[in-house]
């Protein structure tokens, strides 16, 4: 027996809705919530055309062979950034006003992995054993209304296709929930003489993924309390008449907690490392997970909020780099400072729905800007008075001199009685000088923990 698919109802009357137009097909992503049980689509969401595509009406009939691979996965990336913890690309779909033929499903297979290696190629995570492997390929027929389902497990290249159930549901999310949590982060990437020949994005990744792994092994409070990772995240809830918990509107408050040393089982002795320069990113993100509610685990809701720590500060530097390399920002002398603007989140809600989208915004973009976004990405009108800027601007500096890092950073102590800022700052000092790097084992009789949250 296959995997069954509970689908929010407006899913269907979106993919109902689209017009053809005279093309030989329209294809889009399906996106929503795996679980061990069952999956949850409560999105889909066309792969806008190219603009050459809109100016050449004869290339509206070209043949599914013509499906642009490299566009479509290029949106999926996109996506991608802007779905919550807890939420993924579930799939692709295809809508043609034939019914299904092999060539629609080898060219669906191709599409369904090839989304697959794009959403996954720059996280800072990866997926467990035991999480579900399948992706879902979805054929809408608009002539005779027919659907056509098969998952693939993305795992296995040569895997065949296996039947799927497809099954509507009203307000699929309404009652889904919500957890929030605010992250501090002071990482420090000391740039090394072999390593600063390399990109300031890799040098910036590498230090990430070290940080990442404090993110996976920190222990996390839900309304401050340490739940078994197998116990039900509504045990102890409210029951309602009808004996189900009452889990409508309900928001969880979590708390990261690092360790500040290595574990005492790890060995470890003082390193000097010469170095050529740091990256520091320091400062608070807002992080969201939405989970289904359907008898939900806390290790389910742990790691839906792991996973948007990770992803919302590596997609943000992301962001960066990839706003100065289209503004072809030229590289500065060792002896100049730099600033940057690093993107702050905002969040739309869903209509109907707990759940709320989010993307990144600079300072200098307008919220017309962000609303142009979210038609172009996930081809949906938002109201710009719905639209919720969790933070504020962030600034990214380049300093030159260690003495610049000591007054930027007196700076910040002369100023204790200002309320702390949702801000996250990457600086990135380039010095000439010689760093030393020290890593000293931990040798306290317990163990110490530094509060990521607030």
């Amino acid at each position: 027996m296959g995997r069954t698919y509970i689908v929010e109802e407006t899913v269907g009357q979106y993919l109902s809705n689209i017009n053809l137009q005279g093309k030989a097909f329209v294809s889009g992503l399906l996106i929503g919530q795996c679980s061990s049980q069952k999956d949850y689509v409560i999105l889909a969401t066309r792969t806008p055309p190219k603009e050459e595509q809109n100016e050449s009406p004869t290339h509206s009939k070209a043949k599914l062979d013509n499906l642009d691979e490299e566009w479509a996965t290029e949106h999926a990336h996109q996506v991608s950034r802007m779905l919550p913890g807890g939420l993924l690309v579930l799939g692709v779909f295809i809508i043609t006003a034939l019914e299904m033929g092999s060539e629609f499903q080898n060219t669906l297979r191709r599409l369904v992995f090839a989304v697959e290696k794009s959403v996954n190629k720059k996280r800072l995570w990866n997926f467990t054993e035991e999480e579900v492997s399948e992706r879902v390929i979805l054929h809408f027929c608009s002539s005779t209304k027919k659907i056509f389902c098969r998952t693939y497990d993305i795992h296995d290249p040569k895997s065949s296709a296996k039947p799927a159930d497809w099954k509507y549901q009203n307000g699929l999310s309404a009652s889904w929930l919500s957890l929030e949590c605010t992250v501090y982060i002071n990482i420090h990437v000391p740039l090394s003489t072999t390593s600063v020949s390399y990109t300031l994005e890799k040098n910036t990744k590498n230090g990430l993924a070290r940080w990442a792994k404090q993110i996976e092994n920190g222990i996390y409070l839900i309304n401050g309390q340490v739940k078994d990772e197998d116990c039900d995240l509504l045990e102890g809830q409210k029951k309602s008449s009808r004996g189900n918990t009452q889990a409508a509107n309900h928001s969880f408050d979590i708390r990261v907690l690092t360790q500040l040393l290595l574990n005492s089982d790890h060995r470890s002795t003082a390193m000097v490392q010469i170095c050529s320069g740091s990256v520091n990113l320091k400062g608070a993100v807002k992080c969201r997970a939405y989970i289904h509610s359907n008898k939900p685990k806390v290790k389910d809701a742990v790691q839906a909020m792991k996973r948007d720590i990770l992803n919302t500060v590596a997609d943000r530097c992301e962001i960066l780099f990839e706003d100065l390399l289209l503004n072809e920002i030229p590289e500065k002398k060792d002896s100049e400072k730099e600033f940057h603007i690093l993107p702050h989140r905002v969040f739309v809600p869903i209509p109907g729905s707990t759940v709320m989208l989010c993307d990144y915004k600079f300072g200098d973009e307008s919220a017309e800007e962000i609303r142009d976004h979210f038609l172009e990405m996930l081809d949906r009108m938002i109201q710009i008075e719905d639209l919720e800027i969790a933070e504020e601007i962030n600034t990214a500096c380049i300093s030159s001199s260690m003495d610049t890092e000591a007054s930027l950073d007196n700076t910040d102590d002369e100023q204790p009685k200002q309320p702390i800022k949702t801000t996250i700052v990457l600086k990135i000092q380039q010095n000439i000088g010689v760093i030393a790097a020290f890593a000293v084992a931990a040798l306290a009789a317990g163990i110490s923990f530094h509060y990521f949250s607030d």
